[in-house]
């Protein structure tokens, strides 16, 4: 499809769209068009310049981790002006990676999370002082009313935002541990986040809230649950309501645990030759992968469940960059607690601020990895891969030494925003087989 005629195509879509008369044949007409050809930015858009150079790096990159397919989205000044597919989503059935593919993301969850407390708190919902548990706290459930250790009643929204509320991984991390906390709740599996929570609350926390810090996913899965009890809408719901769909962004869902539970475009997982193997988190007895059944993604909720494509974490990126080339969705009060590190709590949500403006984040499990990266030139990148990298942490660094030389060789001062095209509207998620190869 050419430019021209794709342009016209998201023109004629959304006159459909806004103006409908009623007629149930053109409703299926519509729905039938709502594919990514026509309605997302693919490998094949002539609008956006071939870099071969900036390309063959990102090839050389996947060839020498052995990664079978990633996504890669870049912005200068707010506009799209890179977004592309590499490899393949699925090996066997050798189909291309585009930018419309979708990716678990991890901790790159803990973003949208934070964000939604942000917004939360910017409309007067909640206090970032609030205490989440006990008799006044948010979460005044009686199934977390008698904690081992009392001091989990003082622990704070903002603690939780800042991993300061006492948790930390010395013994494991509670999220990663279902069948342990299935067996101590003599509950059948698989168990769910208030389990979980309730798991951590039958021991001792490893410091007083405020007073340390140290990473914790089960922090942000309770943030998860504070959003719930606020909105009284489920967490997916409410993210998807009040900061995708303004932003423009309907491509991102929260992940199934399995392989049949993928969503219509998203990648197929691989895992380095050397996993072990994992008892199934549905209490099967059976050992099974960590990327399908080994790991409760669903129920990491708030820490890590979502998946997303390249360019809509770009939008979600760009709508708390603190430039003024877009607008943003948080006010810059909110934007300067979740990055100023003087102020004792950030970074919150991201991974990292830097003072000189660098800001990033990172997301991985077993099969896949994430990192999105805000620059103070205004230039900004996502990457998303659907493999595991045999040096774990350490493909952050390389990632980031790939998007130095990517760019480098890609001109930044083009006019044109993919973003253009792109139409705000759902897929058909019909058309799972719908490829593009």
């Amino acid at each position: 499809m050419t430019s021209q005629a794709k342009i016209l195509s998201i023109t004629i879509l959304l006159s459909l769209v806004s103006f409908n008369p009623g007629a149930q044949e053109s409703d299926v007409v519509m729905f039938d068009k709502l594919v990514p050809e026509n309605v997302r930015i693919t490998n094949n858009d002539p609008v956006s310049q071939d870099y071969p150079d900036a390309e063959k790096i990102v090839n050389s990159f996947l060839h020498k981790w052995s990664v079978a397919g990633a996504s890669v989205a870049i912005s200068k000044d707010g506009k799209l002006i890179f977004a592309r597919g590499f490899g393949l989503t699925d090996t066997v059935e050798k189909i291309q990676t585009q930018p419309f593919n979708q990716f678990r993301i991890a901790s790159i969850s803990k973003l949208v999370t934070a964000i939604a407390v942000m917004k939360l708190h910017e409309e007067g919902k909640l206090s970032l002082q609030d205490k989440v548990f006990g008799h006044d706290g948010i979460l005044n459930d009686p199934f977390f009313d008698e904690p081992k250790d009392k001091r989990v009643f003082d622990i704070t929204v903002e603690q939780l935002l800042s991993h300061e509320a006492g948790w930390s991984q010395r013994y494991g991390d509670q999220m990663f541990m279902p069948i342990v906390v299935a067996e101590k709740l003599n509950v059948k599996p698989p168990v769910d986040t208030k389990m979980i929570i309730r798991f951590a609350l039958d021991k001792r926390l490893h410091y007083t809230p405020g007073m340390g810090r140290a990473y914790s996913n089960l922090g942000y899965s309770v943030l998860g649950l504070v959003i719930e009890k606020i909105t009284g809408m489920p967490y997916e719901k409410y993210c998807k309501q009040a900061i995708m769909e303004p932003l423009g962004i309907y491509d991102m869902t929260i992940a199934g645990n399995l392989q049949s539970e993928k969503a219509p475009f998203e990648v197929t997982y691989y895992e380095t030759t050397n996993v072990v193997l994992k008892p199934s988190i549905y209490g099967t007895g059976e050992l099974v992968t960590p990327r399908y059944g080994g790991n409760d993604i669903r129920t990491l909720g708030g820490a890590g469940a979502w998946i997303a494509t390249a360019p809509d974490l770009m939008r979600l990126l760009l709508a708390i960059d603190g430039f003024q080339t877009r607008p943003d969705i948080l006010c810059n009060q909110s934007i300067q607690f979740m990055t100023d590190n003087s102020n004792g709590f950030a970074p919150v949500g991201w991974k990292t601020t830097v003072i000189d403006g660098n800001w990033w984040r990172t997301g991985s499990f077993p099969g896949s990895a994430g990192m999105l990266k805000r620059q103070p030139n205004g230039i900004a990148w996502v990457v998303l891969l659907n493999s595991s990298a045999w040096n774990g942490p350490e493909i952050y660094s390389y990632i980031n030494n790939m998007m130095t030389r990517v760019i480098s060789r890609i001109n930044p001062t083009q006019e044109y925003d993919l973003f253009d095209n792109s139409l705000p509207l759902p897929l058909n998620s019909e058309l799972a087989e719908y490829t593009i190869r």
